[in-house]
């Protein structure tokens, strides 16, 4: 079996810039110490030394966290994705073992990245098309050619198709899919600062009767607002069946020291029929 990618929510280039950055400041340090006679001089930039060295450690303990693979990988089936993948495994576990669906008709991944999420889906349905949108910007260590080779590595390849668009203006027909599934995306769509009109064009694309499931930092009120009044106002759209279940992150399966401002906090799941 050809060798999976499918990356890390801590980027390599975030750790190198941060161990560099405690390196810049150590060695100011040393140079501060030898040619000035400020003694609170060299005391501020050793600490922020020490500052950015020990965030560096934690961002590089949240990297192996959140790393796909270990000794999962000699396992060729959804097992494997599911009991050995890390955290971010146990959180796409999680969006997926709601999604009521039986597996008939074509999913829609927004927000696919390496294809994690999108594969995962098609080893749980083996009888599914699917098919994963990203916009791969820069500052993601993702790519198209990445989701292809995963999905190509874990056999599915012939069932899930790949494409460039934007969650805030899906390139889809109306009622296009049978169910969509999307996490951690809408609050990074950079396009619409308003995160609840990402929820209504994920769920335009959605047949009526047809299956949902996202995933985001819906409990933060400065992204979502009042998450009560927006079930309520979802529900006015003629959704049949809506759920919600908030602050995911205290549920067991994320480690308290990754529940962060700057990391993941706030977790929300949304899920239904429409």
């Amino acid at each position: 079996m050809k060798k999976t990618d499918y990356g890390n929510w801590v980027p390599a280039k975030l750790l190198w810039l941060l161990f560099t950055a405690a390196a810049v400041f150590v060695l100011l340090t040393i140079l501060l110490a030898v040619f000035t006679p400020f003694e609170w001089l060299v005391l501020l930039f050793g600490l922020a030394a020490a500052a950015v060295f020990i965030f560096a450690m934690y961002m590089g303990i949240c990297r192996h966290v959140f790393a796909h693979g270990g000794s999962g990988n000699r396992l060729p089936n959804y097992i494997r994705l599911e009991a050995y993948d890390g955290v971010m495994g146990r959180i796409h576990h999680f969006l997926v073992e709601h999604l009521d669906w039986d597996g008939q008709g074509e999913l829609l991944d927004i927000g696919c990245g390496s294809g994690a999420l999108t594969i995962r889906c098609a080893l749980k349905y083996p009888e599914a098309k699917l098919t994963g949108m990203d916009y791969w910007g820069w500052e993601w260590s993702y790519a198209k050619k990445q989701c292809e080779r995963n999905a190509t590595a874990e056999g599915v390849a012939d069932r899930i198709r790949f494409v460039h668009g934007d969650a805030a203006r899906l390139d889809f027909e109306t009622g296009r899919f049978d169910c969509a599934v999307s996490n951690f995306v809408f609050h990074e769509v950079k396009s619409q600062p308003d995160k609840t009109a990402l929820i209504t064009e994920a769920l335009r694309v959605v047949r009526k009767g047809g299956a949902f499931a996202f995933q985001d930092l819906f409990c933060q009120t400065k992204l979502y607002g009042d998450m009560d009044a927006l079930l309520e106002d979802l529900k006015k759209t003629g959704i049949q069946e809506i759920h919600f279940i908030p602050n995911v992150e205290k549920l067991g399966f994320i480690p308290r020291f990754v529940q962060a401002p700057w990391m993941i906090y706030g977790i929300g799941l949304l899920y239904g029929i429409k």
